[in-house]
């Protein structure tokens, strides 16, 4: 599903992103990637969603090779990956249903397409209910869920979350986590970057763990070992 081959992201003479890096995610797996800022895991995420290329080495991902993906190519790729992030990055002048449509719009779908999906993927994230709300009505938690929605509805074969309970509290964070534990048992492959040893130390599956660009544990069944 996803596969790096001796993968590096030189940003200049003296600063690197990964080094020589080697790993592969298969389809279903739920993997925690973790290290202190500045290790690699925002590079990591950008190289898999084709925001930045590599330097050096070959990336795969769902059948594609995207070490050198044209530009033209780069939005029929990501509509395999849904991406969430640590700011919701909600349209403000935008209801809920109109947020999460807006991905749909963007890409083409007809109204009718539209219409069946939307509810269903809000329903999944809980906020059927809310879908008329607007952003600045809604909770930190709830912000973050329509952000999740948003990124289903190509129903992506990959859910990258960078962060996603970063800004959100103990509960609101359990309730994210929840979601993307439900997400994952649709068979979608999670790919979770976080700093909180709790959410890793409670899932129980595979954590990756990066230090100085290149990876220094990687275990089936993980634990935040990070001081």
């Amino acid at each position: 599903m996803i596969t790096l081959k001796n993968v590096s992201k030189q940003y200049s003479k003296d600063s690197a992103g990964l080094k020589n890096i080697s790993l592969h995610i298969g389809a279903g797996e739920f993997v925690s990637i973790v290290g202190q800022s500045g290790t690699g895991k925002t590079t990591l995420v950008k190289l898999i969603i084709a925001e930045e290329q590599p330097t050096t080495g070959e990336i795969e991902i769902g059948g594609w090779n995207i070490t050198d993906l044209s530009e033209s190519d780069v939005p029929f790729f990501r509509r395999q990956i849904g991406v969430i992030f640590q700011d919701f990055r909600l349209l403000p002048q935008k209801t809920v249903h109109e947020n999460v449509a807006f991905a749909l719009e963007v890409a083409g779908e007809p109204p009718h397409r539209i219409a069946d999906i939307v509810p269903r993927v809000l329903d999944v994230v809980g906020l059927k209910q809310k879908m008329d709300r607007y952003p600045t009505q809604l909770s930190g938690g709830e912000q973050q869920r329509v952000a999740i929605a948003r990124a289903l509805v190509h129903r992506p074969k990959i859910l990258v979350a960078d962060e996603p309970t970063g800004n959100l509290d103990a509960i609101n964070t359990q309730e994210i986590v929840e979601i993307l534990k439900k997400i994952h048992e649709f068979g979608t492959t999670v790919l979770l970057v976080t700093h909180n040893k709790d959410i890793v130390n409670q899932l129980q599956e595979r954590v990756i763990t990066l230090h100085d660009g290149v990876i220094v544990s990687d275990e089936t069944r993980g634990r935040y070992r990070l001081q």
